[in-house]
């Protein structure tokens, strides 16, 4: 059974820095793309960050980029998400993600495999 499993979410003050972690089981990883997502509280969920599955190639949705650093470490089946300058917009739901296609991406989606989510609460 593959789990993916987000931890690292928190209350930060505005400005802050946050670092998520996304540890994978049941299956490796290592030749697929991963990414993270987010939905606030009465939005859609939208795309956050890709990196490819070497770690070579990353994508960012506009909002985040300059702030936010997707890694990987293919060893550990995990894909991480430095946040820093966090922002009050920021605040939701982070989901990490696995994409079943071989070495595809970086991409938008779509994504096989979800997460549960952490929460991010930025306070201003």
């Amino acid at each position: 059974q593959v789990q993916l499993v987000e931890s690292g979410g928190g209350l930060v003050q505005a400005g802050g820095s946050l670092f998520l972690s996304c540890a994978a089981s049941g299956r490796t990883f290592s030749n697929n793309a991963m990414g993270w997502f987010r939905q606030a509280l009465g939005k859609e969920r939208e795309f956050v960050a890709s990196i490819s599955w070497s770690g070579a190639r990353t994508l960012y949705a506009d909002s985040v980029k300059g702030r936010f650093a997707i890694s990987r470490d293919n060893a550990k089946n995990t894909v991480y998400l430095q946040m820093n300058s966090l922002t009050s917009d920021d605040t939701a739901v982070y989901y990490c993600a696995a994409d079943a296609r071989y070495r595809v991406g970086p991409t938008t989606g779509p994504y096989h495999y979800w997460g549960q989510g952490t929460q991010v609460t930025v306070s201003s």
